[in-house]
């Protein structure tokens, strides 16, 4: 990180006496040059924020005190540095943006726009000039301005539309934003915009950053309906936080909502939907939705449809899309140049070695030896899902670099609900056992499981951490999963995924399994969680061997 001075910091009122008192400290960083300035007011123990920068400090509150209203006791704290100019200031307000969207005190958080700059001069200084900025402020209020570690474990954090876009995700952002225009301004209708990424490649933050500029960011969808729909409980309530934490809706499932509820309550088109994780869409009727494919049926009351695609994270037979229907809806996007696809791995600090053996043992049915990762991902193998939790529970005390936790297969009985009576479901192999995730009632209904710190105590499954990622992650590997003669094999009778095992039928109406592609999807999903490593513990015996004969470089190639 680079070498640079501290920041000037001041904290004033936000009147004009603070005004005044900022005057006659006469700082020429903050009176003669571009600042960051964060005005704040707490109600009880939240706060509502606006970030911002200017050339004039001055003159920008003067502003303010005519168009903001904020409670008396309002607070400001203008920021400057000596190397501070218009680029640089725009992209410190961005990242203040994003951090502040990821403390938990922040109730509301709003600024004018989001405007992250990428080459300007001195670029290679901001991060550490910010984590300066971040630093102070915390000295002045550790409420509002967590440490920056734990505002980078916050799932709204992660999920926020203020992330800086890589390249490819750039690139992609601006070609949609382009079709989006075109199509409203030709008032073209059923128009889909398909894009595909395989898991960690940066999908929900590129969709994250559409929904925050079709709600109204960006002028010309000023006056647009847009709604974001997520077929996942935990996901939907990321997005409806971030959505109310910054204006975007009032309340919840206002503009962020289940697939199911879009479905039923609209009869005049929207304008735009986003469909994050579209993989989990139902692809035929079940108890809670009575259509036949919810694609078509949002396509059907939306002009214009987004919708970001894995068919590698499909994980139910409800979501099974067959490879022509697939093959149909690409052919259909591409066809208008609305075919998108996402390569890069983003999430995984690994590499690419190590990304192609998970890929080879998943969808290769193959066991070759570990590979040495030269990024220093820490991938292992156990010998007892004991020892492994104990390295899991180890990982996860030092959270400077996140929240590690236990994954398994859906492999072991667990019922959504449970009996009074009935014990706890657990995840029991040998002396060990912990309970399954979503038994227990949180304190904080608004943290996903992953967040929770109780849920360390637990075994987390893709229904509560798809979608997300972890530091470490601990991934038991339940018994239909097994190694025979030299390769990978799924046997459904050994699962308890009866939504991955049972019959589909298909549009000619035959009846088929699809668990040799649902059962690896789900292993997928789980082996791709950890940003800094990933341990496995394999119930199955001759899959266990294998894989700890690799980990001793033991496979004959």
């Amino acid at each position: 990180m680079a070498n640079v001075n501290d920041p000037v910091v001041e904290k004033i009122s936000f009147n004009k006496n603070g005004l005044r008192l900022l005057d006659e400290r006469n700082e020429q960083l903050l009176l003669d040059y571009p600042t960051v300035y964060i005005i704040y007011a707490e109600n009880k123990d939240s706060y509502s924020v606006y970030v911002g920068e200017t050339n004039n400090i001055k003159q920008r509150t003067r502003e303010h005190f005519q168009e903001m209203r904020y409670a008396k006791r309002s607070k400001m704290f203008v920021v400057g540095h000596e190397h501070f100019n218009k680029s640089l200031t725009l992209d410190i307000e961005n990242k203040l943006m994003l951090y502040m969207t990821g403390s938990k005190a922040v109730k509301n958080l709003s600024n004018k726009r989001a405007n992250p700059q990428y080459k300007y001069f001195p670029v290679e200084e901001m991060n550490a000039i910010f984590s300066k900025i971040w630093r102070q402020l915390h000295r002045e209020n550790n409420q509002l301005f967590p440490v920056e570690k734990v505002i980078e474990e916050n799932a709204l954090f992660k999920a926020s539309p203020f992330h800086k876009l890589t390249e490819e995700q750039m690139n992609a952002e601006i070609t949609i934003l382009d079709h989006i225009k075109q199509a409203l301004n030709e008032e073209k209708e059923n128009q889909l915009i398909l894009v595909e990424g395989s898991a960690g490649s940066g999908k929900t933050v590129l969709l994250s950053s559409l929904f925050y500029l079709l709600s109204g960011q960006d002028e010309e969808f000023k006056g647009k309906s847009s709604y974001m729909l997520v077929n996942h409980d935990q996901q939907v309530k990321v997005y409806n936080n971030i959505a109310k934490k910054l204006g975007i809706q009032k309340k919840f499932d206002e503009k962020v909502m289940k697939p199911t509820k879009f479905i039923n309550n609209f009869t005049d088109k929207a304008d735009i939907a986003l469909i994050d994780e579209a993989h989990l869409l139902w692809t035929q009727g079940k108890q809670s939705y009575q259509g036949r494919n919810q694609l078509n049926d949002i396509m059907d009351r939306a002009k214009i449809t987004i919708a970001v695609l894995d068919p590698h994270q499909m994980l139910r037979t409800q979501q099974y899309i067959e490879g022509q229907t697939l093959k149909k809806l690409e052919n259909r996007a591409k066809k208008n140049g609305h075919l998108i696809k996402l390569r890069n791995q983003l999430r995984m600090n690994a590499a690419k070695d190590t990304v192609k053996w998970i890929k080879m043992l998943v969808y290769g049915n193959r066991i070759t030896n570990l590979p040495r990762d030269d990024k220093d991902y820490e991938l292992k193998i156990f010998k007892s899902p004991g020892e492994m939790y104990k390295a899991i529970k180890e990982k996860n005390r030092d959270q400077s670099k996140g929240l590690s936790r236990m994954l398994a297969t859906f492999d072991w009985e667990f019922k959504e609900k449970r009996d009074k009576n009935h014990d706890l479901y657990q995840v029991t192999v040998e002396d060990f056992s912990l309970p399954w995730n979503l038994q227990t009632k949180s304190n904080d209904k608004n943290l996903s499981w992953a967040e929770r710190p109780e849920t360390i105590n637990e075994v987390g499954s893709t229904y509560t951490i798809q979608g997300f990622d972890l530091n470490y992650s601990g991934v038991i590997i339940g018994p239909p999963v097994k190694y025979r003669d030299g390769k990978i094999v799924y046997d459904p009778n050994a699962s308890a995924n009866k939504n991955a095992v049972s019959n589909r039928t298909l549009s000619d109406g035959s009846k088929v399994k699809v668990y040799n592609q649902l059962l690896p999807n789900e292993l997928n999903v789980l082996l791709t969680r950890g940003v800094n490593g990933l341990y496995i513990y394999a119930v199955d015996d001759e899959l266990r061997e294998a894989l700890l004969a690799a980990q001793n470089q033991e496979i004959q190639k």
